[in-house]
């Protein structure tokens, strides 16, 4: 079966050479390469299996749970990254499926991705261990040492966040209706809770306070996304 690809990166000769390099390996197909502007529309047109994006210029834990938020229907799958363990803890505590080393080949970069389809997670024995101490100390109930700040819930639903992010790009509700198939008067009652929930007063301020809220360690709603993707996050 072939594996439907969407690469990301905000650098174009990256993204050609990336593309170049999947296209000779049989049972991948790059579907289309993109930037960070354009990665959820083109996520929502294409629903690729895996989204590989390029870690180590789309960095920002903010940045990795936006994408990962926009593009449910896809594995999201970082590429280029150093293996450490910051690194490693904050791409699985943003959702992402899996991740591709920087000194990987394009056969590796394929034999992560088929991996990561079939819901497994290639790794080293290293980061195994990392991943296991940390799932060890969550349970029973630590904190991680790098964990300096308290982590509370995103006050607002996946439905509402797709609309954030909609909002952000300067959409009217007509539009933001249109794109995710509800009505322009849901979306005003949407954005309306949000800016309750959220304690703002006009609807551009919605987008900055939800970055500020994942800048302050803010998880993601754990509630199901609606069956529209998200489609931008900046």
């Amino acid at each position: 079966m072939t594996l439907r690809v969407l690469v990301l990166s905000n650098v174009r000769i990256v993204q050609e050479g990336l593309q170049c390099a999947l296209a000779q390996q049989a049972g991948v197909d790059v579907v289309s390469t993109v930037d960070m502007a354009h990665a959820a529309e083109r996520c929502a047109r294409l629903r690729p299996d895996v989204v590989l994006f390029d870690a180590a210029r789309l960095d920002g834990a903010a940045v990795v749970k936006a994408l990962v938020a926009s593009a449910p229907q896809s594995k999201v799958v970082a590429f280029g990254v150093k293996e450490s363990e910051k690194e490693i803890l904050a791409l699985a505590a943003a959702g992402t499926a899996g991740y591709i080393r920087d000194s990987a080949g394009s056969a590796d970069v394929v034999r992560v991705l088929e991996h990561v389809k079939c819901d497994e997670l290639p790794c080293s024995p290293r980061a195994a261990a990392l991943l296991y101490r940390h799932v060890a100390l969550l349970s029973q109930g630590g904190r991680p040492p790098s964990a300096s700040r308290q982590v509370c819930a995103m006050p607002v639903s996946r439905r509402e966040l797709q609309i954030a992010y909609l909002l952000d790009r300067g959409l009217s509700n007509k539009e933001i209706g249109r794109q995710l198939g509800i009505e322009p008067a849901t979306v005003k009652n949407h954005v309306h809770n949000m800016c309750d929930k959220l304690k703002v007063h006009r609807r551009g301020e919605v987008a900055a306070k939800i970055r500020a809220l994942l800048r302050t360690g803010a998880s993601w709603p754990a509630r199901a996304p609606d069956t529209s993707p998200a489609l931008q996050a900046n």
